[in-house]
């Protein structure tokens, strides 16, 4: 369609549209032209009129600017042809035709469409007409009600304009005047510290003065408001001041919002912590100098002018630790007025912020742009204000030399300074690092001096001490001791270690908690020691006189067998029974007797161990309150179990002979524990040298002198037993203080720095733990002078061992080896009766006598010059005799080294072959011992060829050993 219409165009036709020039031509138009009628008339075929405009070029479509007649001239050959340019004219002519009668069709075709538009257009143009009169009558009635008003109306409407205008006029009179009494009721709101009150209306007043600022007697008001709202800050600033020592709920809720109503709720927390600083050092000072000048006994202004460093130089140790007290309770009141002041603002920002969320969202973006910076601002002071604290209190540490006071003092300094550690702690989640840096180096050093002294104390009491029984309970616990107190809060004396709870399910209180309303932390209570008495001692060794009448009851019936004598009983060490169970006769026969009924089985130690404990808890004292130098304590509090244990063995356990016995009494961890602890704590050099360096006599400082066994304790008599008692007192105090620092711990590893734990673990691993094996060294020594091993070698010397017949009778010197068990065994019942004597020292002490004696028995078998068959059967025949009498003395079972003995018998049946074989797999003989067995016992059946090869192989067993 668009390109039939691009053709019309060039052809010179128009559209019937453009072809109008007025509204006339439009009935003209309403029915078609003779032209057009022509050409529908006109016999036509569609499709070959379709293909005839397809046909047409392209470039007849194009725009406006092309040249039809130009075109077709241009193209037109140079040399002209007539037939051919008829030719070309009637295709012209045709498509022509084509396009006209197309769009004849085109336009009949719309034609209705077109008549009924310009119908339309007609009916608005005569609406339009119609809305030209309307219009032109009302403007003429316009003009009419214009001119029907008259003056006597505009008058009315003037007069009612000015009654409303002094009507305005007397109620500004009625604001002014009221205005002009304002001041008066300003004074009293403030004098009620109204300040919320005050500023509104201050702030009401000045909004109306504004208001009525075009009278002259304004201007003068207005000034007199804008003073008086500037005295109001001023006071507000004072009352912000008071909250920094006393924090009222009501008075800072007060002093909040007039600063809310101000718009300065940011000023007013910057100016809050400037007081919160201010406040410190004004209290510390005023604190300090109030015991300054009641100590000097006058108010001499020159205090006053002193710094406040300067000034701590001046307080006297009396009065120390009260302004000490006193100077944290001062302390404490700030840092509670800054916790509630937080406390406050997180409560009311909840509410603001609940009621935000409810009402009108205008102004939240600053509300909470404020919110934030206060909260931002409060976290940010809790570090300031706490260090600022710790500063002050570093300060007033470091004026005093804290080594002048006794350890009692020292301690409740310790106490004072670490519940303000944990104030800190709570306060802001602070470590504390100032007063931990400063309060550690003065603790070391103090306790490193209080340590000397201690370790030079327990050597005069271990050089004084007679060993004698220290009378305590049975039910005795280091828990019931004044120094160990402390402990009871977090352990019951009757639960122990491994089953405490590892936490309650109670929440912790903070001190902020407990303290918010009321009392103080820091209040020094005038019963701080505890007043109550111990009572851990027990009269006669009994805790009462029916218990020691009980002790030696006749027990006649079964049921009547007591129970600490079967516990006693069992291993001690292993909690084990024993290999051969105790009848009711044995239990009964040995009533009166037994090492382990008397005393009702309480615990063994002596006054210097009790002196010991009492330290370790002071220690434990320390550590507790200070954790910072937990190690140096635990340190020195492992000096102290070195140095008494090491005191036992030089007293009772040292004697060179013992290790060449080959029995191993000395276990090797001992011995390195006793070698270490020589090397590191025990200055072994009589007298100091005069020539040694700085470095050497700095660590001599370090060390103490090996201590010296009383005169007064006789270890030489064998009616005592060479001082069993003695022996046994220390040894099993020795024990009873590794039970006590097993028991502790716990408590110690709980408190020990993560890294120095492997100390902690050391410690007990070699050195706590090896206290029992002190037992066999310290006894064995009895063991050896407690019977005549001699003699009864000089017995089994007289024995004729080379009889031709079978004895039946034993030789005599069994019966003396048994008569001296026995009266070993009456010595030790009398022993008993001065000390309990506890199963396991029992039984080392009769394995060891019994060993001693079948080694004995051993040693004088390789004595024997010459040895029959019938001589090796009697040799059985006294052992055997021997067992049987001793298993009626003792329990002990199996017998110690019976196997030793028979295996030694049993050899001289022995073959050769088998011989050798025996000797390398038995090095626990002597080569003089096996060498006997080899030249006497198979002498009679070998010859020498291989007696000389059995003595080499002995050789080539002992060239090690040399």
């Amino acid at each position: 369609m668009q390109k039939i219409k691009s053709l019309m165009t060039r052809q010179g036709l128009k559209s019937p549209p453009e072809s109008l020039s007025d509204l006339g031509a439009i009935e003209s138009l309403r029915v078609p032209g003779k032209e057009f009628r022509e050409l529908r008339e006109q016999p036509s075929d569609p499709q070959a009129e379709q293909e005839l405009i397809n046909s047409i070029e392209q470039v007849y479509f194009s725009t406006d600017s092309f040249d039809i007649v130009k075109y077709e001239l241009e193209k037109l050959p140079p040399v002209l042809n007539l037939q051919e340019l008829e030719e070309y004219r009637d295709k012209l002519k045709q498509q022509q035709a084509a396009v006209s009668k197309k769009v004849a069709d085109l336009i009949l075709e719309k034609q209705p469409a077109y008549v009924k538009e310009l119908e339309r257009v007609t009916s608005l143009q005569t609406g339009l007409q119609l809305a030209a009169v309307i219009c032109t009558n009302g403007r003429r009635h316009l003009n009419i009600a214009k001119e029907g008003f008259t003056q006597a109306s505009l008058g009315l409407l003037a007069n009612q304009r000015k009654r409303q205008l002094l009507i305005g006029l007397l109620k500004s009179l009625r604001t002014i005047k009221t205005l002009q009494r304002t001041d008066v009721r300003l004074s009293e709101m403030l004098e009620e510290e109204d300040y919320p009150g005050a500023i509104q209306l201050c702030l009401e007043c000045q909004k109306a003065a504004s208001t009525f600022k075009h009278y002259s007697c304004i201007s003068e008001l207005n000034s007199k408001l804008q003073d008086t709202l500037e005295q109001i800050e001023e006071q507000l600033d004072v009352a912000l001041s008071k909250i920094c020592k006393n924090f009222d709920i009501n008075h800072y809720t007060k002093v909040q919002q007039a600063y809310r109503l101000l718009g300065k709720t940011q000023t007013a927390m910057d100016q809050l912590h400037m007081h919160f600083t201010q406040a410190i050092h004004n209290t510390v000072f005023q604190v300090v100098l109030g015991y300054v000048e009641l100590c000097s006994g006058n108010t001499d202004t020159k205090f006053q002018k002193l710094q406040y460093k300067d000034l701590c130089t001046h307080v006297t140790p009396d009065s120390y630790i009260p302004c000490l007290a006193d100077l944290c309770k001062a302390l404490w009141e700030v840092m509670l007025s800054y916790y509630r002041t937080m406390e406050w603002h997180e409560k009311h920002d909840n509410e603001d912020t609940t009621s935000a969320s409810e009402g009108s969202n205008i102004g939240t973006e600053e509300t909470n742009f404020d919110r934030g910076y206060i909260k931002k601002k409060l976290e940010h002071g809790l570090t300031r204000i706490w260090q600022d604290v710790q500063l002050k209190v570093k300060t007033y540490l470091l004026g005093t030399d804290l080594s002048i006071f006794k350890y009692d003092d020292f301690i409740f300094v310790l106490d004072i300074i670490s519940r303000l550690m944990q104030v800190g702690e709570e306060f802001c989640g602070s470590k504390s690092e100032v007063l931990q840096e400063s309060i550690r180096k003065q603790s070391v050093n103090y306790f490193k001096n209080y340590h000397r002294t201690r370790l030079d104390e327990l050597r005069m009491f271990l050089e004084n001490e007679t060993w004698e029984l220290c009378p305590v309970k049975s039910n005795f616990s280091i828990l019931q001791l004044h120094e160990f107190k402390f402990m009871e809060q977090s352990r019951s004396p009757s639960v122990s270690p491994s089953k405490q709870p590892a936490s309650t399910s109670s929440k912790t209180v903070t001190l902020f908690e407990q303290y918010c309303s009321d009392g103080n932390p820091f209040e020094i209570q005038a019963n701080h020691k505890d007043e109550e008495t111990e009572d851990v001692l027990a009269s006669n060794g009994y805790e009462s006189d029916e218990q020691e009448k009980s002790a030696y009851q006749e027990y006649d019936s079964d049921s009547d067998v007591p129970e600490e004598l079967k516990r006693d009983y069992v291993d001690e060490q292993t909690g084990d029974a024993p290999v051969k169970s105790v009848s009711r006769e044995t239990l009964k026969s040995r009533k009166k007797s037994d090492y382990s009924l008397n005393k009702v089985n309480a615990p063994i130690l002596t006054n210097t161990t009790l002196n010991v404990i009492r330290l370790v808890g002071k220690y434990m004292q320390m550590m507790n309150i200070l954790k910072p130098i937990a190690f140096d304590v635990i340190h020195f509090m492992s000096q102290l179990f070195d140095y008494y244990l090491y005191a036992i063995y030089t007293f009772f356990g040292r004697n060179d002979s013992l290790e060449s016995t080959g029995l191993g009494l000395s276990s090797s961890r001992l011995r390195t524990t006793l070698n270490r602890i020589q090397e590191s704590l025990i200055d072994m050099e009589v007298s100091a040298d005069p020539t040694a360096t700085l470095t050497a006599a700095e660590e001599r400082k370090e060390k103490v002198p090996s201590p010296h066994l009383s005169h007064l304790v006789v270890l030489t008599s064998g009616d005592t037993l060479y001082g069993l008692a003695e022996r046994v007192v220390a040894t099993e105090s020795l024990v009873f203080l590794a039970e006590q620092f097993e028991f502790l711990q716990p408590h110690l590893d709980a408190v020990m720095p993560a890294v120095k734990k492997p100390f902690l673990q050391q410690f007990y691993s070699q050195t706590v733990s090896t206290a029992s094996e002190l037992r066999k060294p310290i006894y064995w020594i009895v063991a050896g002078k407690a019977i005549d091993y001699e003699q009864m070698l000089l017995l089994m010397a007289n024995v004729k061992w080379d009889v031709k017949e079978i004895m039946s009778q034993h030789n005599i010197y069994v019966d003396a080896l048994l008569k001296e068990f026995e009266q070993f065994n009456r010595r030790l019942n009398e022993v008993s009766k001065r000390v309990r004597i506890p199963l396991p020292v029992s039984n080392i002490l009769w394995e060891h006598c019994i060993r001693l004696a079948n080694r004995t028995i051993v040693e004088g078998y390789a004595n024997v010059k010459k040895c029959s068959n019938e001589g090796r059967a009697l040799m059985q025949l006294d052992f055997q005799q021997f067992l049987m009498k001793l298993e009626k003395l003792t329990d002990i079972r199996p017998i110690p080294d019976k196997e030793f003995v028979e295996t030694y018998i049993k050899a001289y049946y022995l073959t050769e072959n088998d011989m050798e074989r025996w000797i390398k797999e038995h090095r626990e003989y002597s080569t003089k011992q096996l060498t006997n067995l080899v030249n006497v016992c198979l002498g009679s059946h070998i010859n020498k060829k291989a007696r000389q090869k059995l003595l080499a192989a002995i050789d080539d067993i002992d060239r090690p050993k040399r």
